[in-house]
């Protein structure tokens, strides 16, 4: 009997970063509720989140050290509670990372979600393995970073693994997988391999669907929501701005569109921008799944929100994991005046002037919002060699960072000040105090780091 190839398989992405629009999954899913009911039998469709950064998850760990229940993505029932039921109820499956810190508490939420929506409880699977800030797990951080722990306050550690243990899930019956920090790209690379049954060493068809996720990743960015610029690259309804849903063949091949009724665009140039966005080498981007080579990459437009990306590559994946560890950095302070009128800036310069002169013991980053600040530097150099253009409506933000709370305290202290200590005419005051986390990054092998699921409910 000759093999048929499964049909492609349908993947939407409703988020692009903890913190994105909580109204992105309904035409998402109403879109690919549509596809289903007018696709070929047997096609499949999943929804993914995609809501780590690289520092989201030691923010999570902070959040579980006040609160052992949390850790979680804020936002999980804000982004899932509307569309759970109707992703059960058509067999769409839910592939996220919104775990984060407490994959297992972000478990238990959506079973107490579906309880509450009166829904039979899903299969929910939660993949583990990620999270090295044990102090188990100490002794292999130090075999790899050395010195660099010494006097380190560890507040995370986690490794960036792959789609392996998604597919193995989803293969197992899972219709709600539950990640930590996975691979962007792995959120969608695992349910293709789920679906067609790919193996982990079919490097060109993983290093097609890694390009996929890839494009997914950011949700509406691909969409035209990174890509707006009026007059030079106008995008329509950028307000409604839709958000991606890839179709993924049985090679690997794909084509990107967006949710139906929506804004934005999916055009050529939102693909090749987004196919690049963050990629440091095309031939040789790395992943925990494959080493995907777009250098030889096509793109096509099929027709009006729909094009396809042909021509990726892949090359036998990484031998270790990259591995990220968050550890405390003393305090971050900030503080804000705003000056208006004749002479603004002027006034803005002189108590930043005031600000160096009693802050002496702080090094301190100096912006003069709307006249210098995107373009400004820690030391103040472009600030010094921007001549004063007159600015009549300036904000000054001063910051600065200390390892000893109190001494950070007095940034805020003096910006306060300058209420009545002058310049002339300031108001508006902010200031902030917030702790600081640094990040340092290492590679540990793979066979370190023993990664699986455990299904958390059944139907």
């Amino acid at each position: 009997m000759d093999f048929v190839s499964p049909p492609p398989v349908l993947i939407g992405c409703a988020a692009g970063f903890s913190g994105d629009r909580t109204d992105a999954a309904g035409p998402v899913v109403d879109t690919l509720i549509h596809r289903l009911a007018s696709g070929p039998a047997g096609q499949r469709a999943f929804l993914i989140f995609e809501t780590l950064a690289e520092r989201t998850l030691a923010l999570a760990q902070l959040r579980r050290s006040v609160d052992p229940e949390a850790g979680y993505e804020p936002l999980l029932d804000a982004m899932l509670r509307t569309v759970l039921a109707r992703c059960m109820a058509h067999g769409i499956r839910i592939v996220s990372n919104f775990g984060a810190a407490h994959p297992r508490g972000a478990a238990r939420h959506i079973a107490r979600m579906a309880h509450e929506l009166g829904i039979p409880a899903p299969r929910i699977a939660v993949v583990e393995g990620d999270d090295l800030s044990a102090p188990a797990q100490r002794a292999l951080l130090r075999e790899q970073l050395g010195a660099q722990l010494d006097g380190l306050s560890i507040v995370s550690a986690n490794a960036y693994i792959g789609a392996e243990p998604i597919a193995a899930a989803l293969h197992a019956g899972a219709q709600v997988v539950v990640c930590g920090r996975v691979a962007d790209p792995s959120l969608t690379v695992g349910p293709a391999m789920a679906h067609f049954g790919w193996q982990a060493d079919e490097w060109e068809k993983l290093g097609r669907a890694t390009m996929a996720g890839h494009l997914l990743e950011c949700g509406a960015q691909v969409c035209g929501g990174y890509f707006a610029d009026p007059g030079y690259k106008d995008v329509p309804g950028l307000a409604h701005v839709g958000f991606p849903i890839a179709q993924i063949e049985a090679d690997g091949h794909c084509t990107i569109g967006k949710s139906e009724g929506t804004g934005g665009l999916v055009s050529e140039a939102t693909v090749k921008e987004q196919l690049l966005y963050e990629v440091h080498d095309p031939a040789a981007y790395l992943t925990p799944d494959v080493i995907a080579d777009v250098s030889d990459a096509e793109v096509h437009a099929l027709g009006p929100d729909c094009v396809a990306l042909r021509g990726v590559r892949g090359h036998a994946r990484p031998t270790h994991y990259k591995v990220n560890v968050c550890h405390e950095g003393g305090w971050l302070a900030e503080g804000e005046i705003s000056y208006a009128g004749p002479r603004a800036e002027a006034r803005a310069r002189l108590a930043a002037d005031v600000l160096r002169s009693r802050l002496g013991n702080l090094a301190l980053r100096v912006d003069l919002i709307g006249a210098i600040s995107i373009l400004g530097d820690d030391a103040g150099r472009a600030l010094a060699a921007t001549p004063e253009g007159g600015a009549c409506d300036v904000r000054l933000r001063v910051a600065a960072t200390h390892a000893d709370r109190v001494q950070a305290e007095q940034l805020g202290r003096e910006v306060m000040a300058l209420y009545t200590c002058g310049p002339a005419g300031g108001g508006g005051v902010r200031t902030l105090l917030t702790p600081r986390l640094n990040t340092i990054s290492c590679l540990v092998p793979r066979e370190a780091v023993p990664v699986g699921f455990e299904m958390m409910g059944a139907a």
